[in-house]
């Protein structure tokens, strides 16, 4: 699951298909196209590479873009629960967290290029089904399947971000045409639409112990759902969502905790998580193979923060690059059992894999630190490099407690069973040692947009919700421009694009 070996490939096929005729040789040392789509097992590692481009989502490199967590700025630092904070976090953090939006700057053509790297290898696989290869019926119908959900979750992503991004179904082979126009929001969602369509059709439920991680029909029933929440068709959403509430095998973890444990990766509550690796493969956080011209490697890990800083003194050198914001602090209600899991605070014990000790305030320029994915109860053997540098536990995408909120807003938005909305609601609030919620009727979708917040807290959902909830000019007052609705495209691929791709409006 976690091979990377089409990235490889993927430049070969640029390579071999710009070629003059004349020029056409195959070195016999070299994989190509011809060569290696034959085995299931060929067709299995085009398909990972593509699960690999999300990975990278989280990715640092200082060689290519200066990447670093680009894609945590955009959906996170962004919002009102986190801070870049201006000891150790990097310039343009500071600025996205001021609603300084910049076409040229890095985090836009980080973020586009990986997405789109993920389309490009999900097409490589579709393009490459119905040549002379092994496959079954059953293979084909499968990888199709996987490769559509993969294509639509990439597009999805896409449009959330800029709005009316291309769409891309399939490999172009002409390198004096390879840009692509915009695309309108409906015939994304139609696209979209249509390949998780296949994809819940063509894929199994549930794959063995050893494709753990692979995307089921119920990750693609989970997305329809989704995409139809933001799409406002609410009768689809709730037809989708319902499915996965009352007959998918899911159940909320008991303990909040527990969700997000290392030792419990892939538990019932996740319905789509980003597998990562251990540290047998390398250590080096700063060194991604998707980003880095250093030799290919199987697995890889993600930063949220830093547990040791020796030289500074203080745990991350004040904790890392972002920090929970008073605002998000100040949204629990008293006595919520998640805020323990979500952040330190003061009078917590910090835990690294080295040690405990007094959590102290001053590490952290809004007093607070992300803890989410960490804690003492994450600080086991195989999680961390042996650097510090990267963790290993995966990030959990999509989980039943999200899809049951988005159940409760479409049931609430959509004129639905009110009754069944509050079930999804109390169920999530229950976890969290709350009672039921008390709001009335015309206040349930209110509850519903608090509850997400806080049980969602510092997973890569606000900002999201915060532009179709209309919630801009509420949270930002006078710093809100309507423009921030999509992000920039890369003012370099509009550059290149010649005319063909359009910059979002006031960028």
């Amino acid at each position: 699951m976690k091979s990377k070996i089409l990235f490889l490939v993927a430049i070969c096929t640029l390579t071999v298909l710009s070629c003059d005729d004349e020029l056409d040789l195959q070195p016999l040392d070299s994989i190509t196209i011809d060569t290696f789509y034959n085995s299931r097992a060929d067709f299995d590692g085009a398909i990972f590479a593509a699960y690999s481009s999300i990975q990278d989502f989280w990715g640092t490199s200082t060689e290519t873009l200066s990447e670093r967590g680009e894609y945590w700025k955009l959906s996170m630092v962004i919002t009102d629960d986190v801070a870049a904070d201006p000891v150790t976090s990097d310039q343009i953090s500071i600025d996205v967290d001021n609603l300084q939006l910049r076409a040229a700057d890095v985090p836009y053509a980080a973020v586009y290029t990986q997405i789109y790297e993920g389309i490009f290898r999900a097409n490589l696989v579709l393009g490459n089904l119905d040549g002379e290869n092994e496959l079954t019926a059953e293979d084909k119908t499968v990888l199709e399947a996987e490769a559509k959900f993969l294509r639509a979750w990439f597009h999805f992503q896409a449009m959330k971000m800029f709005g009316t991004p291309p769409i891309a179904l399939e490999v172009l082979t002409d390198i004096n045409n390879l840009a692509l126009p915009n695309a309108t929001q409906e015939d994304l969602y139609t696209a979209i639409l249509g390949d998780l369509g296949t994809a819940a059709a063509g894929l199994p439920d549930a794959w063995d112990s050893s494709n753990t991680g692979r995307a089921t029909s119920w990750a693609a029933t989970a997305l329809i759902g989704k995409v139809n929440v933001f799409r406002e068709d609410w009768p689809a959403a709730t037809t989708a969502l319902a499915n996965v509430v009352n007959n998918g095998p899911f159940s909320l973890v008991p303990n909040y905790e527990d969700v997000f444990a290392f030792t419990n990766e892939n538990n019932s509550e996740s319905i789509f998580e980003i597998q990562y690796g251990g540290p047998q493969s390398d250590d080096n956080l700063w060194v991604f193979d998707d980003t880095h011209s250093e030799n290919f490697k199987a697995s890889q890990g993600t930063g949220r923060g830093w547990y040791w800083d020796a030289g500074n003194g203080a745990p991350g050198g004040k904790l890392g690059w972002w920090a929970p914001t008073q605002d998000l602090v100040d949204s629990f209600e008293a006595g919520d059992t998640r805020l323990p899991t979500i952040l330190y605070q003061d009078g917590d014990m910090y835990f690294t894999t080295f040690e405990s000790l007094p959590y102290d305030t001053e590490w952290s320029s809004t007093n607070y630190t992300l803890k989410k994915y960490r804690g003492e109860i994450n600080t086991v053997p195989g999680n961390h490099a042996p650097n510090q540098q990267a963790d290993f536990n995966n990030e959990r995408w999509m989980r039943l407690a999200e899809v049951k909120l988005l159940y409760a807003e479409a049931l609430i938005r959509g004129s639905g069973d009110l009754g069944v909305a509050r079930t999804q609601i109390d169920d999530i609030r229950t976890r969290a040692g709350l009672a039921a919620t008390t709001a009335a009727d015309g206040d349930l979708l209110a509850a519903m947009m608090q509850e997400k917040r806080v049980e969602l807290a510092l997973e890569p959902h606000r900002w999201f919700d915060i532009v179709r909830w209309d919630l801009g000019p509420t949270i930002f007052g006078g710093d809100w421009d309507p423009r921030y609705e999509v992000f920039p495209f890369p003012q370099s691929e509009v550059d290149r694009s010649d005319g063909l791709l359009d910059q979002n409006t006031g960028y």
